[in-house]
């Protein structure tokens, strides 16, 4: 096999898997589309982050497309001679366009993580004020138990009834103990209920941390992708119709 034959079987073989790059990759961000549900700030940062995460992989595949053009370019002595038609020309526009689209994700996602941050406040906020009503709520029934003495005279008559047994009266004997002692030492509700709502504090302050944290990390990590995908993406576009431009003179010329 002489060297033009090689050539020309390296061009075809890159081109071909540059092709299957190409077109599996937008399959899979057709796929990832679906169901569309632009409404939903979620949906968008789940598809944002995803179609970031496999930007590479059309990238590596239009740089196969341009080799392959080249080597094939190069063989039948076309140079870098301009058409609708050529490979090259529509690797360069596809380059340009996804440059582009990775150049509005940017701020798209940071504003997208903005308001995902701020509903996940809001609902810290909300389960966290949830959370203060019930507790509130259980120790004002309990302090209202341990003033009631029809109440309390009616565990003692329960327990003292012997109708009570096994694990039903374990309990009812539990309970009476626990309000003999808090009506010994009422400061203990006053500081359990403190704990109580300390331990609520520091997990509403652990969450809206962990929601913060969360943001930026993603802001950074696609962002930073972003910007870097993007600068690829543009540079091989704009650089590759130079190149066009320059090798045809502004001509228009064959298929490659």
């Amino acid at each position: 096999m002489n060297n033009s034959a090689l050539s020309s079987l390296t061009a075809l073989a890159l081109k071909t898997i540059a092709v299957i790059l190409i077109v599996s990759s937008l399959i899979d961000y057709i796929l990832l589309a679906y169901p569309l549900n632009l409404t939903d700030t979620g949906w968008q940062i789940g598809f944002t982050s995803q179609i970031v995460d496999r930007g590479i992989v059309p990238m590596v595949g239009i740089g196969l497309l341009v080799i392959g053009s080249w080597i094939s370019s190069a063989v039948d002595g076309q140079g870098n001679q301009i058409s609708l038609l050529s490979l090259r020309f529509w690797a360069f526009l596809f380059a340009s366009v996804m440059g582009l689209i990775f150049l509005l994700l940017i701020p798209l996602h940071i504003s997208n993580l903005g308001q995902a941050q701020a509903q996940a406040l809001s609902q810290i906020t909300e389960s966290a004020t949830a959370a203060e009503g019930q507790i509130q709520s259980q120790f004002e029934q309990i302090t209202q138990l341990l003033q009631d003495e029809q109440r309390i005279q009616e565990l003692d008559q329960a327990i003292a009834s012997g109708q009570v047994q096994g694990q039903q009266l374990e309990q009812l004997q539990t309970i009476r103990s626990q309000i003999q002692e808090l009506r010994q030492n009422p400061e203990a509700l006053t500081a359990q209920r403190e704990s109580a709502e300390t331990q609520l504090r520091a997990r509403r302050e652990e969450a809206e941390k962990q929601a913060k944290q969360n943001a930026i990390k993603s802001g950074l990590r696609i962002g930073l992708s972003s910007v870097l995908l993007a600068i690829g993406y543009i540079v091989i576009g704009w650089t590759g119709f130079r190149s066009l431009l320059v090798g045809a003179g502004g001509g228009m010329g064959g298929k490659r």
